[in-house]
C-alpha cells in the first residue's frame, strides 16, 4: 500500500454488516456450459458442452460494501488495489473527468486513479457511505477468494454460475429469458443505454452501480446475474479451440493468470460489450480490480 493511503472512513466501517444474504440451492446433475451460437467467438463462448455439477448453493446477491466492510473489520484485510496504490476507474465516474490527463492505451475511458479501492472507489476524495448496499468493487480475484473463504464459501465455477443464471429455463440467452434489453422500454438489468462511452441516458435509473437487488430476480431468485458488476469465478480462462489465434490467446491467459468473469456490468451494451448474456465470458487478469468488478459467494452442499 502506498504511504499515507487513507483507510476506510470511520463512517463506512461503522456501517459494516456481516449478515449473509439468502442462498439459492441447486441439485447435483447434468447441465451445460457455453453455446453453439456464440456472439463473441474469440472469447471462447463455444462450443456448448455437457457437464455434471455437484449440489451447490449461490448467494442471491453480490457482496455489498456493508458486508465487505465487516470482513475488513473482522480480519484487517487489505485489498490488492490498496497495496498497489491505484485502480482503474471508469473516467466519467470521476468528479471532474474533463480535467484528467488522457489515459494511455486503447481504452481511454479507463483512468488509473491513485488511491482508488473498494471503500474509496473514485479515489481519496470519495467513499461509499451512501453506497453500502451497492456491490463492493475494485476487488481482485485474490480479494474475492479471501472474502469467500471468510464467509465460509468459495467462488462458483463457470459451469455453476451459468447453471444458476438460467434460473430453471432450458437455454435462455439472458437470466430473464430471450428478450433483448433496449434503450427505451425494456431494462431488466443495470447495463448501458445509449452510445458508449459518450452518452448514457440512464433509462434504467443508474449511471454506475445500483444497489444489489434493484432489478427483478431470475427464476431461481438470483439478482443481478446480468449487469451491475462482473463476477469472478474459480475457472481459469481458456478458449476451447486449436486455431492459432486460440492458442495464442490461451498462452496469454496462462502467462497473465486470467480467470473467467461472468455477467457483464453497468458498462455493457450490445454495441460495445455484449457480455451480459449467460454464455458470455471475459478473461481478466487475476490481480485486476476495476470499478465494475465484484463477486458472489458459492457453497458446496
Amino acid at each position: 500500500m502506498r504511504g499515507g493511503a487513507p483507510r476506510p472512513a470511520p463512517e463506512v466501517l461503522s456501517r459494516a454488516d456481516a449478515s449473509p444474504p439468502p442462498r439459492a440451492s441447486f441439485d447435483a446433475g447434468r447441465s451445460h456450459v457455453g453455446t453453439d451460437a456464440p456472439k463473441i467467438p474469440q472469447d471462447g463462448e463455444a462450443p456448448r458442452r455437457t457437464v455434471r455439477i455437484k449440489a451447490f448453493a449461490l448467494e442471491t446477491v453480490t457482496v455489498t460494501n456493508a458486508r465487505f466492510a465487516a470482513f475488513v473489520v473482522a480480519s484487517g484485510y487489505v485489498t490488492e488495489a490498496e497495496r498497489f496504490g491505484w485502480a482503474p476507474v471508469f473516467r466519467p465516474l470521476m468528479a471532474q473527468p474533463e480535467s484528467l490527463p488522457p489515459s494511455q492505451g486503447g481504452l481511454p475511458w479507463w483512468f488509473p486513479c491513485e488511491g482508488a479501492y473498494w471503500a474509496r472507489p473514485e479515489g481519496d476524495e470519495s467513499d461509499v457511505t451512501d453506497r453500502m448496499d451497492h456491490p463492493a468493487v475494485h476487488l481482485s480475484w485474490a480479494d474475492a477468494c479471501a472474502f469467500a473463504e471468510w464467509a465460509g464459501g468459495r467462488l462458483p465455477s463457470e459451469a455453476e454460475w451459468e447453471h444458476a443464471a438460467r434460473g430453471g429455463l432450458e437455454d435462455p440467452r439472458f437470466p430473464w429469458g430471450m428478450r433483448e434489453p433496449d434503450d427505451t422500454e425494456f431494462q431488466p438489468a443495470n447495463i448501458w443505454q445509449g452510445r458508449f462511452p459518450h452518452h448514457n441516458s440512464c433509462a434504467d435509473g443508474w449511471f454506475g452501480t445500483a444497489p444489489v437487488g434493484s432489478f427483478p430476480a431470475n427464476g431461481s431468485g438470483l439478482f443481478d446475474m446480468a449487469g451491475n458488476v462482473w463476477e469472478w469465478t474459480s475457472t481459469p480462462f481458456q478458449v476451447r479451440s486449436n486455431t492459432r489465434a486460440a492458442r495464442q490467446r490461451n498462452e496469454e491467459a496462462r502467462r497473465s493468470n486470467q480467470k473467467v468473469a461472468k455477467g457483464g456490468s453497468f458498462l455493457c451494451h450490445a454495441s460495445y460489450c455484449y457480455r451480459y448474456r449467460i454464455a458470455a465470458r471475459s478473461g481478466i487478469v487475476a490481480d485486476s480490480g476495476t470499478s465494475n468488478t465484484g463477486c458472489r459467494v458459492a457453497y458446496t452442499l
